[in-house]
């Protein structure tokens, strides 16, 4: 397989630009993979329609339920996590145009191999198709061109990571509404569309991520920006050296990196899936069910944009203190919420959602420059797909104890609209928990990095 690789069109080699090169068209060819696999948000759309499959106009006892539906999300935000881990390492063996190539092909496989199942009415095809396969391709397609970008960049590492993963939260307002129209357009009298819907976005999405694949570059070894300056000043966590990605799993600094981005996703992707639902709760007579409709596409274009906001803002402030930002700042606005109830202000609830939905995209988009600084850029791809295994854990572990904590309030004898009171004050305090973890690290020890001659050594006989 390596030597297959090392002679054809995807060969790492291959992809070394030539001297003149614009290196800010690496940021398209990063934004065209994930652009496309960001959908990965907008399933919700599909969940209806899914369980009318076979009764089209409505729910047949046959049918699926949203219980079983509910596990396809699920599964590809488990497996992007898993697959992103352990393909790190590959990544930086091979390049970025092999695994952006792979994952076109499985992201896009995973919509063909969904539609099968729906048409067959088989829904462990949809677990395979769009939850494992269409996973493994989420993993592939999310660090493929990060650490590509980082090296583009040395002087703006967390604008580089932030343009990228911009489009991964910024997916979904592509693909919820192509969702529905293609949906539309297909629904018959027979049919509810979504099979040859699923068809049809597999290869729209095909498309574009081989072109991100076929323009992608790498610099040459030792490249530099014209007229670039590193900064002078002494920053103990920002590194020249590199240290390797099996070394780093004995270093107290990516434990502590892994508590920070799980802690950070755990608050927000709790909100963020009951959103809708306590905005209407807390706002019965103000927010209808549209309103609140609107209100969750709202957070998405807060999260798209926090991620390059705060990453390209960390390129000032430090990587430290923005997340420091990101906890005292989420602190006082997670504490704030439940009060807004109290004081029937929607403005205010509005206001404080939205920066922190900011400060959720941000957190991922500023932890891959991170990451760079602590531990060197060589094998930043490889150790950010083993950091990810946190959003894995904060995927399942925000939204059960968010469902978890409403319900048990509710049972309780607690007023909906004052269920999310409990929930809100137990988020705040696992950003408490979030700041002391971002406190304790420091630079890496000496012990740890590569020797000059050892940096390349595994990729020069991989």
């Amino acid at each position: 397989m390596s030597t297959w690789l090392a002679s054809s069109f995807l060969s790492k080699d291959r992809i070394v630009a030539k001297p003149g090169f614009n290196r800010w068209l690496v940021a398209p060819a990063a934004l065209a993979v994930h652009l496309c696999i960001g959908q990965v948000y907008a399933f919700s759309v599909f969940n209806l329609p899914l369980t009318k499959v076979l009764g089209v106009t409505e729910s047949l006892p046959e049918d699926w339920k949203l219980t079983e539906l509910g596990w396809i999300f699920s599964l590809a935000i488990m497996f992007l996590g898993l697959s992103a881990a352990f393909a790190g390492k590959w990544l930086e063996q091979v390049g970025p145009r092999v695994t952006m190539f792979c994952s076109a092909l499985c992201f896009s496989g995973g919509f063909f191999i969904a539609a099968a199942g729906i048409a067959l009415h088989a829904i462990w095809l949809l677990y395979l198709g769009y939850g494992v396969l269409g996973g493994i391709g989420l993993g592939l397609g999310y660090v493929s061109p990060v650490s590509t970008l980082i090296k583009w960049f040395p002087d703006r590492r967390g604008m580089a990571t932030g343009l990228a993963i911009m489009g991964f939260g910024g997916g979904a307002m592509i693909g919820a509404p192509l969702g529905v129209l293609l949906m539309k357009h297909f629904a018959s009298a027979t049919s509810v569309g979504v099979a040859e819907t699923f068809m049809t976005m597999g290869g729209i999405y095909l498309v574009f991520m081989m072109i991100g694949a076929f323009t992608i570059r790498l610099p040459e070894e030792g490249w530099l920006p014209v007229n670039f300056q590193p900064d002078t000043r002494k920053n103990k966590l920002i590194t020249d050296k590199h240290v390797h990605v099996e070394q780093v799993l004995k270093t107290p600094q990516f434990y502590l990196l892994w508590l920070v981005l799980c802690l950070n996703v755990t608050a927000g992707i709790g909100v963020l899936g009951q959103a809708s639902a306590m905005s209407q709760e807390m706002f019965k007579d103000q927010i209808t069910p549209e309103k609140a409709a609107a209100f969750v596409g709202m957070l998405s274009f807060f999260n798209m944009g926090g991620r390059f906001f705060w990453s390209t803002l960390s390129d000032y402030l430090g990587r430290k203190s923005t997340y420091f930002t990101f906890f005292m700042l989420g602190c006082v606005l997670y504490s704030i919420v439940p009060y807004t109830g109290r004081m029937n202000n929607v403005w205010l609830f509005v206001g404080c959602y939205a920066v922190i939905m900011s400060m959720y995209g941000g957190g991922f988009s500023t932890i891959p420059a991170y990451l760079a600084d602590i531990f060197g850029t060589q094998y930043v791809g490889a150790i950010h797909g083993r950091l990810l295994t946190a959003w894995a854990t904060a995927g399942v572990a925000g939204p059960v104890l968010v469902n978890y904590l409403r319900q048990s309030q509710i049972d309780q004898g607690v007023p909906k609209a004052d269920a999310y009171n409990m929930t809100m004050q137990i988020m705040a305090g696992i950003l408490v928990l979030g700041f002391f973890c971002n406190l304790g690290i420091k630079a890496v020890d000496e012990k740890h990095h590569l020797k000059h001659d050892q940096v390349n050594d595994e990729f020069d006989t991989a």
